[in-house]
C-alpha cells in the first residue's frame, strides 16, 4: 500500500466556491474514486490556498491512469482547472510530497502496540 500526500495551490479568489465544489463532489466522481483504488483521500486547505491531499492506494500511478480512463474525470478536471493557480488539469499538477515519518510503522518496527496501552 502506498499513502501519497500532494500539495497544490488554489486561488484565493476562489476558495470558498472550491470549498463548496468539494461538499457536494458529483457521486459519479466519487465512485469513479474509489473504484480505480483511491482510499481515505481527503484534502485541506489552508486560508492563503495551499490544498494538501493525502491518500492510500495500492499503485498510485495506476490509481491516477485508471482515472483518466474514467469518463467523468476530464468533465471534473476541466471544471476544477479554474480554481488553481497553475493552469492545466489540477490532477496532473500536484507536487508529490516524499513521507519522513509515520508513527505506525515506527511503532511496528520497534515492536511495540500500535494501539493506545493502559497506563
Amino acid at each position: 500500500m502506498a499513502r501519497v500526500c500532494f500539495i497544490s495551490r488554489v486561488r484565493p479568489d476562489r476558495l470558498e466556491e472550491y470549498r463548496a465544489r468539494h461538499a457536494a463532489v458529483w457521486p459519479e466522481m466519487l465512485e469513479a474514486l474509489r473504484d480505480t483504488g483511491w482510499r481515505d483521500y481527503f484534502l485541506h486547505l489552508s486560508s492563503d490556498g495551499l490544498l494538501v491531499g493525502h491518500l492510500e492506494t495500492d499503485d498510485y500511478a495506476a490509481a491516477q491512469e485508471a482515472m483518466t480512463r474514467t469518463a467523468v474525470n476530464p468533465r471534473w478536471q476541466a471544471e476544477m482547472s479554474a480554481f488553481f493557480v497553475d493552469p492545466g488539469n489540477p490532477d496532473e499538477g500536484f507536487q508529490v510530497l516524499e513521507e519522513v515519518f509515520h508513527l505506525e510503522d515506527q511503532l511496528r518496527a520497534a515492536g511495540l502496540p500500535t494501539t493506545p496501552q493502559p497506563r
